[in-house]
């Protein structure tokens, strides 16, 4: 809808505004989703997210629907093929990185039940709501995702720096970033059973 106040940065573009009203911030409870959030941001680095958002699809045919476990088993072999699709950020450290963090994901899963479990410790359990009034007070790190940031490296993930992690912790409802004029800020704050 056109007469909503939504953040600045969902603009004009139906998919960047679809993105913002449907997904953005909405907190997640599914593996596959937080795979997805963490191979998208890392591919995300040094570019905008509507880039990756045109690209998304494309992206969940060529890492296997965002499955951690047949991503971890990617040969070298697949990777270079990775590399030769237009569909994809071409970047030989970011498609290594998400085999890599494939298979550091696992190793979260399996010494925590799931990743589910492991990263909403870093904001107690709950989403932090904020109450930003506009888009230039929203931080780019905190200390949650200074936290995350360093404990997922000690896990051997890559492409986890503290701006990438407090992307990540914003696209998946860990802190409910929305300015507080904005439609979704409120519906996101009320409690729900979103995954």
């Amino acid at each position: 809808m056109t007469d909503r106040h939504r953040c600045a940065w969902a603009g004009t573009d139906p998919r960047m505004i679809a993105y913002h009203d449907d997904e953005w911030g909405v907190p997640v409870h599914d593996d596959r989703r937080f795979f997805e959030f963490l191979i998208l941001e890392g591919a995300q680095a040094g570019l905008s997210w509507s880039t990756i958002l045109n690209k998304r699809a494309n992206y969940r045919a060529a890492f296997a629907d965002f499955d951690p476990a047949r991503v971890a088993r990617f040969s070298e072999a697949r990777l270079a093929k990775l590399l030769a699709d237009p569909g994809l950020v071409r970047n030989r450290l970011k498609v290594a990185g998400a085999r890599q963090n494939a298979q550091a994901f696992l190793k979260v899963q399996r010494a925590f039940g799931s990743f589910d479990a492991y990263v909403w410790r870093f904001v107690g359990g709950t989403p932090k709501a904020n109450a930003w009034r506009s888009l230039r007070a929203v931080p780019a790190t905190t200390p949650e995702s200074d936290a995350l940031s360093r404990d997922l490296k000690r896990r051997g993930f890559t492409f986890v720096g503290s701006t990438i992690c407090y992307a990540f912790m914003q696209a998946t409802g860990l802190v409910n970033d929305h300015v507080v004029d904005c439609f979704r800020y409120a519906e996101i704050a009320r409690p729900s059973r979103a995954g």
